[in-house]
């Protein structure tokens, strides 16, 4: 049973590393030249960037939380 579950962790890992290594090789940080038709806007600050980024997803967990405790609880009421 252990040489199994060993072969499974085994070929996990190696899909999970070849994955990776496919989209780190595939990844825009490497386009040092810029693309015709290329337009970037402004920068977002450090403050957009939190709100985007942690703000917008901590507030969205926190409802849907809520609404999941608020439809168990109302379910154990009756």
């Amino acid at each position: 049973m252990s040489n199994k579950v060993n072969k499974n962790a085994l070929r996990a890992g190696t899909v999970t590393a070849g994955a990776t290594l496919m989209m780190l090789l595939s990844s825009p940080a490497f386009a040092f030249t810029r693309d015709d038709g290329d337009d970037p806007g402004p920068g977002l600050s450090v403050a957009e960037t939190l709100g985007l980024y942690v703000g917008i997803p901590v507030v969205l967990f926190l409802v849907i939380a809520g609404l999941v405790t608020l439809g168990d609880k109302r379910k154990k009421s009756h």
